[in-house]
């Protein structure tokens, strides 16, 4: 039986225990096999203690620790999009280029979302 049809089979806390539990491999997962994920770990460690720091409301704070984790939740359903492109079409396509390029794109656009949010919340 595969996991998606255990989990479906469970209810209640055995369901958000084993959900929790695929959360977790995916984030392992990403940590071992994703460069990009673990440098933006790295900015994350870096950002979030700043964040409590230089935010000077609640409202401020959460800004700033969404939009770095928003870069997270990013990183990780681009990489999970390249995982099942590269399962898919191991040959050259132009569709894969392109489902993999707009995933890329995605991860820019977090990252310039976050870099916005900070500089509207410290300079503005």
């Amino acid at each position: 039986m595969s996991d998606a049809a255990e989990l479906k089979g469970k209810k209640g806390l055995r369901r958000l225990i084993n959900a929790l539990g695929y959360s977790r491999d995916g984030i392992a997962a990403a940590w071992r096999n994703e460069a990009a994920f673990r440098q933006e770990i790295l900015l994350t460690a870096i950002a979030l203690p700043l964040a409590f720091y230089l935010g000077k409301t609640g409202v401020e704070r959460a800004l700033m620790i969404g939009s770095v984790i928003l870069i997270l939740i990013v990183e990780i359903l681009n990489s999970a999009v390249e995982a099942v492109v590269d399962k898919a079409s191991p040959e050259k396509s132009e569709l894969a280029k392109r489902a993999k390029d707009m995933g890329s794109a995605a991860v820019l656009l977090s990252l310039i979302n976050a870099a916005a949010i900070w500089a509207c919340l410290l300079w503005g």
